[in-house]
C-alpha cells in the first residue's frame, strides 16, 4: 500500500489541542476573577497563598473524602488572616465565614479537578 501523502507516526498519538480547552478555561477563570469586588479579590488570593501551601503529593486537600473538620479550620485560618488586614466589621460574621468557605471549597475542587486530569494522561 503506497500513501501520497507523509504520515508521520506521532500524530496518531498525539493530540496537539489536548490542553487547550484547559488554557481557555484557566483564561476564563482570570477573567472572571478580575471582575470581583475588592474584598472577595483579596479573600481569594490569601485562599490561594493557602491552598498552594497544602498543593503537594499526599497533601489532605487531594484525599478521596476530605475531612470536614480540616477544610472548617482552614477556613478559620483564613478568616483570622485577613481579618486584621481589611475592615470587614460592615459584613455580617455568618456571610464572611460563608464567603472564606465557598471560595475555599472552590479553590480546592479546581485544583483536584486539574490535578485528577493532569494525573489521567500518566
Amino acid at each position: 500500500m503506497y500513501y501520497d501523502k507523509y504520515f508521520p507516526f506521532y500524530v496518531a498519538y498525539a493530540n496537539p489541542m489536548l490542553y487547550e480547552g484547559e488554557k481557555v478555561q484557566e483564561e476564563e477563570f482570570a477573567l472572571m476573577k478580575s471582575y470581583y469586588p475588592e474584598t472577595a479579590r483579596r479573600i481569594q488570593e490569601k485562599v490561594e497563598e493557602e491552598c498552594q501551601l497544602l498543593d503537594y503529593e499526599g497533601s489532605r486537600l487531594y484525599d478521596e473524602h476530605p475531612d470536614r473538620y480540616m477544610l472548617y479550620h482552614l477556613a478559620s485560618r483564613i478568616r483570622g488572616d485577613i481579618e486584621p488586614d481589611m475592615a470587614v466589621q460592615e459584613m455580617p460574621r455568618g456571610f464572611l465565614d460563608d464567603l472564606i468557605q465557598v471560595l475555599l471549597y472552590q479553590e480546592i475542587s479546581r485544583r483536584r479537578c486539574r490535578r485528577h486530569r493532569c494525573r489521567k494522561y500518566y
